[in-house]
């Protein structure tokens, strides 16, 4: 078990370290450069250019180290296609924004298609192909599980979507989303050893690629995940969570997910309604905090620390 944890994240973190240097130039020869809102945070504006999609980084070191491991721990092949095929829609929608140069990328409806079909799959996988009950663990109650009958997979296509969303709006500083998640994943790791679930390898190999990430990642960033990456850190979570019937668990750790996607969802309806008044300075939630002063730095630590302690409670409350 120790060697199992050791290697994941050692294997996934020297791949993403190793091929870090060569993600740059090779963004850059698609052409793929970040391009700033002109109505975002005037301090943004000098990360035009810098490479994106580099959440291939991610996909590469968390996939290779997984399939070492496959064989052995079967209950990791969930984990391991939402996370892939959640960053395979995030790279489609890169490639069409970056490369393409179509500045909107995917339509929402077809993005939101490809969505329900990454996540039915998954769901048919659990139903059909394993053991894993879709009732939830109830956070601070033993041996307590909500079961909601055939509501159960609605419910879990909204958290799925949910989550994955979530994370998508959490990157957009340097280092947020992936400080927030590799969080994130080592509260799923512990917890994943502890039950003796099946699935640290992945839940180690997520940590061990955003690690490494990260050394590209810290302000200033040399070079951005996308949609590739946040995309599919939000499906590893989901996946992670269900597999351990802890869906719950991630309105506390992944509180940051949900205060950024709920702050725009607040934003947009308040616009409407008021016709054309905020409640924010700006959405997601981590540029009115830029706008209120906070350095980006600040605002990645702030975040960080706030997860760090939710997955403490939250580590608390598996009993």
């Amino acid at each position: 078990m120790n060697s199992t944890i050791l290697i994941s994240v050692m294997v996934s973190f020297a791949i993403s370290v190793l091929l870090g240097p060569g993600v740059s130039p090779f963004v850059r020869r698609l052409k793929g450069g970040q391009t700033e809102r002109t109505e975002g945070p005037e301090s943004h504006l000098k990360k035009n250019g810098t490479p994106t999609m580099g959440g291939i980084l991610i996909l590469i070191s968390v996939v290779i180290t997984s399939l070492l491991f496959v064989r052995d721990y079967p209950g990791i092949i969930p984990v391991l296609f939402l996370t892939l095929g959640f960053g395979l829609v995030g790279f489609l929608d890169d490639y069409i924004k970056v490369v393409l140069k179509r500045s909107m990328g995917l339509r929402a409806w077809q993005k939101f298609a490809l969505q329900i079909l990454v996540t039915g799959i998954f769901v048919f996988y659990l139903q059909r192909y394993t053991d894993v009950s879709l009732e939830m663990q109830v956070p601070f109650m033993s041996g307590v599980y909500l079961d909601f009958g055939w509501m159960n997979i609605p419910i879990l296509f909204f958290i799925v979507i949910g989550t994955v969303n979530g994370t998508n709006f959490t990157d957009g500083l340097d280092g947020l989303a992936s400080s927030v998640t590799v969080l994130v994943a080592t509260f799923f790791t512990v917890v994943a050893i502890g039950t003796d679930s099946g699935i640290e390898p992945i839940t180690c190999a997520v940590v061990g690629a955003l690690l490494g990430f990260l050394l590209f990642n810290v302000h200033p960033a040399s070079v951005f995940m996308g949609d590739t990456g946040s995309l599919a850190l939000g499906g590893f979570v989901a996946a992670a969570a269900y597999m351990m019937q802890m869906p719950i668990y991630i309105a506390i750790v992944g509180f940051i997910y949900l205060a950024e996607v709920m702050s725009v969802i607040l934003q947009v309806s308040y616009f409407k309604l008021t016709g054309g008044k905020r409640i924010f300075k700006m959405a997601p939630i981590h540029h009115h905090f830029e706008l209120c002063g906070w350095s980006e730095t600040r605002v990645v630590a702030v975040f960080s620390i706030v997860t760090a302690l939710l997955c403490l409670v939250a580590l608390c409350g598996v009993v």
